[in-house]
């Protein structure tokens, strides 16, 4: 999974994006110092570095423009978002990308993880429905999350009990998420996207 952007890296992954779109090419290391008022371009190249390390580009050395963005964004005020079937694995390569309206992502590091059963369909979730997860997001009693429940990809409602938590869904006992257990929380679920032919791969946008 991507990791969290720091403000200056978010603004500029979105200038990439929205520049990538206008363009069909990446912005120099000096273009970007300019839109950023940054006066060092070795700054700037740190910060690319950064984006790199959190999963968002690759770089290529020795070259102004070697920034090739992971995923597709096709328009100005979008973004990639990863797309997993199962559970992601601790550092795990992302396979498939969609894009999506930037407004519908409420944070850079959200993925779309499939759900394998109807236990929340109260709620709106379906089987073989995508949610939209916000790894960073608080989980507060009562919210709808994602979770790990052994190798299964689920949505539950969360319910705090002491040091551990409780995934709840109509039908069938809690299950714990505590350090000792096989379940763990993924995110806050943040939306619910139903796609009647699925989920397309995508490729890189290269500079």
């Amino acid at each position: 999974m991507a990791e969290p952007l720091e403000p200056l890296e978010r603004r500029i992954y979105h200038y990439l994006l929205d520049y990538l779109a206008t363009h069909s090419y990446q912005p120099s290391v000096r273009e970007i110092a300019r839109r950023f008022r940054i006066r060092s371009t070795k700054t700037v190249s740190q910060l690319l570095s950064a984006l790199a390390t959190k999963g968002y580009i690759r770089r290529e050395a020795g070259r102004s423009r070697g920034v090739t963005l992971l995923g597709v964004a096709g328009a100005p005020g979008v973004q990639p978002v990863a797309v997993w079937d199962e559970p992601p694995p601790p550092g795990g390569t992302v396979a498939r990308y969609v894009t999506m309206d930037r407004r519908l992502v409420p944070a850079d590091d959200c993925f779309l993880l499939r759900v394998h059963d109807d236990r929340l369909a109260a709620r709106g979730v379906l089987a073989g429905d995508y949610v939209v997860v916000s790894p960073s997001a608080r989980a507060l009693d009562g919210d709808l999350v994602a979770a790990r429940v052994g190798a299964r990809a689920v949505a539950r409602t969360l319910l705090r009990r002491g040091p551990v938590v409780a995934l709840q869904a109509p039908g069938e006992p809690d299950v714990a998420a505590g350090p000792a257990d096989d379940a763990a929380v993924l995110g806050v679920v943040a939306g619910v996207v139903r796609l009647d032919g699925g989920i397309r791969d995508e490729g890189a946008a290269e500079s």
